[in-house]
């Protein structure tokens, strides 16, 4: 029986990651360059894993202090008109009301997530957050979803995990949690495995969520 739901932010509550995505496509293609959205995909869900400033000519390289100032005030503005994916709200907010526990379990800091969840009404349902701040290894390594398991105090097979990323949905496999991939518009094309549940989008609500991890 399901009690509880864990799920990622970046991406899958607020998009951030195709707003920051579209920024860097403009930066390559402002020196000549096309930024590949597969080699894109590598570094989302986690840190470290892909460096965009290394394709880049070298005379950009040198500029990249300046350069990543810049940007970031782009993307942060961008993200700053965003509101949640649709129909997210109306699931967190169901989940609530019919008794589930909820969490974050995510690879970005602290607060950073608890920052726009607060801009955006969220923060009152999620008491539990697993950040990079609170483990040794982010995803795909599973400890973010074992410390938000351990604070609500569910066994995995009790959870859902809903992701949009495959490093994310890597990470909650290996935590034994039962995982929905709902990818974005950078991610749908990631290679998940087919075995793993997958939906379009949050309007179903919470009964289409409970019907992908039964596979009905």
């Amino acid at each position: 029986m399901t009690k509880a739901l864990i799920f990622d932010f970046d991406g899958t509550i607020l998009d951030t990651e195709t707003a920051e995505f579209r920024r860097w496509q403009e930066l390559y293609s402002r020196h000549g360059l096309e930024l590949q959205l597969g080699e894109w995909q590598q570094g989302i869900g986690t840190w470290g894993s892909y460096d965009p400033w290394a394709s880049l000519p070298q005379h950009v390289q040198s500029r990249r202090d300046e350069l990543y100032a810049s940007l970031r005030e782009q993307i942060l503005a961008d993200i700053n008109e965003l509101d949640v994916r649709p129909g997210v709200r109306a699931l967190i907010e169901e989940a609530h009301e019919r008794g589930f526990d909820l969490a974050i379990a995510t690879s970005s800091d602290r607060a950073w997530v608890g920052e726009w969840l607060t801009r955006h009404d969220l923060a009152r349902y999620f008491p539990i957050l697993s950040t990079q701040d609170d483990v040794a290894r982010v995803k795909p390594d599973p400890e973010v979803y074992v410390k938000a398991l351990s604070g609500l105090g569910h066994a995995a097979r009790h959870a859902i995990a809903i992701e949009d990323s495959l490093n994310g949905a890597t990470a909650a496999v290996a935590a034994g949690i039962p995982v929905v991939v709902v990818p974005n518009d950078v991610t749908a094309s990631q290679p998940f495995p087919p075995e793993l549940p997958r939906l379009e989008g949050f309007s179903g609500g919470l009964d289409a969520l409970l019907k992908a991890v039964r596979g009905e």
